[in-house]
């Protein structure tokens, strides 16, 4: 005889199973990434997992019966299971992010092989895509024409097997559209295979660059450089035009460049030198993340930093919860959590928002323009000239105010509840505005010599 009563431990496990399987398989699709949707969202599974034994006990009361509500042994296996089967591919992936692919490739022994390709005439302008898996170096020529060489690389575990793969391996020169692709062919057997790809292009040819991995380093070109996806190490060096750059992985370093820098994604290590345009970079890097000399100015995003320089004709350094600026020669606009910021010799307007971390603002001549900074759970320290003329107000919260700077003008107040207040004028002309305002933490105005 039937019995009415759902049976949920069916329905539950199929729709675990289905789901699971449905990311596993996105999973192998390029650009999904299962460790940053899982380490985020994975609370969804207990959501779905309650969801499905409220509608169980729901239904189940409609047949004089609650059964199919209660989580069974194999359900509780089922689930654990399925996530040390998730959390084994996250491991694994953000090995291979953080580490490189070769991390699971140990053992192996690794093999070479020459790369040539026979030369191709282009247009002095082409526009040249580079498709890569492996090493990829660029460089520069006044000849109109595409030379490629370099190296097959194959890990293997005997010489022939290594053999064997190795003589699929190519590359080719390819007219496509309005453009030229370069891309190896027969690189089969993941991680094992790779392809180091020295090339040489027209000097004004318009270069984009896509690597499954490996380092990229590309020289002295006339125009606009992109590389997208990057994931190794990335050196750009003396460029006329734009570069844009995508990461996935990997430490960045771009230098004498005389356009803009754009550098978006994750990875290690940033470093731009001499660069006559503006520098962008907007994503997520452990750093240290460093820039000096930017004509143009500088925009710094991630999760919890937001920096705008207008000029920077010093250096700054950004990592390990500290962030420092020198000689920034324009307008100065910070807002950030949990770092200690040390600025020195801003000469424009100056606005801090920061919290959980110290601010130290020192100016070796008079400032010119307004200052704000706000502040939490830490304190603020200014220096300023002895020469400087300003109008100040300082509040304090739950402690001191102490200053240097003596005058009539400057009226000094604090509250019962330990709260201080620090307001007036100083000076004999008419300064900018300086706004300090913190709470437990001290607020120190000082003379710089």
């Amino acid at each position: 005889m039937l019995n009415g009563r759902p049976r949920g431990s069916s329905i539950f496990s199929g729709l675990i199973l289905i789901f699971v399987g449905a990311l596993l398989l996105l999973h192998n699709y390029r650009g999904f990434e299962l460790s940053r949707v899982f380490l985020h969202w994975w609370p969804l599974l207990l959501i779905f997992w309650g969801a499905i034994k409220l509608y169980e006990r729901t239904a189940g009361s409609r047949y004089a019966g609650t059964g199919g509500a209660r989580i069974t042994p194999g359900e509780v296996f089922l689930y654990l299971g399925l996530l040390a089967l998730v959390g084994t591919v996250v491991v694994v992936e953000q090995f291979r992010n953080r580490f490189g692919p070769d991390i699971v490739d140990f053992g192996r022994e690794a093999f070479h092989g020459d790369l040539e390709v026979a030369p191709e005439a282009v247009p002095a302008n082409a526009r040249i895509t580079i498709q890569g898996r492996g090493n990829i170096t660029v460089r520069s020529s006044d000849e109109p024409e595409i030379r490629v060489n370099g190296k097959k690389n194959v890990r293997s575990w005997n010489e022939s097997e290594a053999e064997r793969l190795a003589g699929r391996i190519s590359a080719e020169i390819v007219h496509s559209g309005d453009g030229y692709e370069i891309h190896p062919i027969g690189v089969r057997g993941g991680s094992r295979v790779s392809v180091d790809m020295d090339v040489v292009v027209p000097v004004k040819s318009f270069v984009t660059i896509r690597n499954e991995r490996g380092d990229i380093s590309i020289s002295d070109m006339a125009t606009p450089v992109t590389i997208e996806g990057a994931n190794g190490d990335i050196e750009v060096r003396n460029t006329g035009g734009d570069v844009s750059i995508e990461m996935r992985r990997g430490d960045v370093k771009v230098s004498d460049t005389k356009g803009n820098v754009h550098i978006s994604g994750r990875g290690g290590s940033v470093e731009v030198v001499e660069a006559t345009g503006s520098f962008t970079i907007n994503g997520e890097f452990v750093g240290p993340i460093r820039a000096s000399k930017v004509t143009k100015g500088l925009r710094f995003v991630s999760h919890r930093t937001d920096l705008t320089l207008t000029q920077l004709t010093g250096h700054m350094q950004a990592g390990s919860g500290n962030l420092e600026i020198v000689d920034a020669r324009g307008n100065l606009n910070v807002k950030t959590r949990d770092e200690d910021i040390g600025i020195e010799n801003a000469s424009g307007k100056v606005r801090v928002e920061n919290h959980n971390g110290n601010v130290e603002v020192r100016f070796s001549t008079p400032p010119k323009e307004d200052v704000e900074i706000y502040n939490s759970s830490a304190s603020i320290t200014l220096g300023l000239p002895e020469s400087s003329n300003f109008e100040i107000a300082a509040d304090c919260h739950s402690g001191d105010v102490d200053s240097e700077f003596e005058a009539d003008s400057l009226k000094r107040t604090k509250t019962e509840s330990g709260d201080s207040h620090l307001e007036g004028r100083y000076g004999k002309g008419r300064g900018p505005k300086i706004t300090l305002k913190t709470s437990y933490g001290s607020i120190s105005l000082h003379k710089t010599s």
